[in-house]
């Protein structure tokens, strides 16, 4: 994967870190302040060794210098910077191979899946899991003021993700996802999706990889903006997914 233009704060490597929350951002300098506030006294609740990886993907607005502010004022956090935007898939990549934890949670900036379901995630990994997987479709999940068509898009990708790629993955597409450290970082490395598919094309080499993957059932609420543009990034989705279907992934 390309990487051009990249500033990268090196974390040092702590093997008692527990867990890694990889958080991607683009022009989220409005949220991320709260979100992060959110993740951080939760980790802090833990009581455990964690880290907070924070990606800039090439933000205009005031992401990447609130993140270095924050990075200062915390040890925990950890700062990647590209200086242009190239796409979800590539920041979330990069965000978990400089991860040291033993698990690997990453999740959307605007935390519509609440940083506290991670312990159902958890649990997936305690009973042995390798990948856990939130999900707004599976059987006891709970999806709250979600626009009408963002519903129809989606439902209409996982039938399509479903039907050529991942039968019996209800919802692939939900930021909300945790892996335990080493297969992170093997599933990640070399990811050919940059886009907003790429989870598509992790859970589909985890899955050729022969290991445990585990759709969780999660409480979940639409935020109140979006950066996905309903028309551009489905095109590019729709594209990757045939890609990955004539490449093998």
């Amino acid at each position: 994967m390309s990487r051009p233009g990249l500033e990268l704060l090196e974390p040092h490597v702590d093997d008692a870190v527990q867990l890694s929350v990889v958080i991607p951002c683009y022009n989220e300098a409005r949220r991320l302040p709260e979100s992060l506030t959110r993740v951080l006294v939760y980790c802090d609740g833990i009581g455990k060794p964690y880290e907070v990886i924070l990606i800039d993907d090439g933000s205009t607005d005031h992401t990447l210098c609130y993140m270095s502010q924050a990075g200062r004022r915390c040890p925990a956090i950890k700062v990647v910077g590209f200086r242009s935007n190239g796409g979800k898939g590539r920041a979330v990549a990069e965000g978990v191979r400089v991860s040291t934890g033993a698990s690997v949670l990453f999740t959307d900036a605007d935390l519509s899946t609440p940083i506290e379901e991670v312990v159902k995630l958890q649990r997936a990994l305690e009973a042995g899991a390798d990948v856990a997987f939130a999900s707004r479709a599976a059987p006891g999940a709970r999806e709250l003021n979600r626009v009408a068509y963002r519903r129809v898009m989606g439902r209409l990708f996982n039938l399509l993700v479903q039907a050529f790629l991942l039968p019996g993955f209800r919802d692939t597409q939900c930021g909300f996802k945790l892996f335990r450290g080493t297969v992170a970082r093997e599933l990640f490395a070399n990811l050919q999706t940059d886009g907003f598919a790429f989870d598509v094309e992790v859970l589909l080499r985890a899955r050729r990889a022969g290991y445990r993957v585990e759709e969780v059932p999660v409480h979940w609420v639409d935020s109140d903006s979006t950066t996905v543009s309903p028309v551009r990034h489905a095109l590019q989705m729709v594209r990757d997914v045939l890609r990955l279907c004539l490449m093998g992934a």
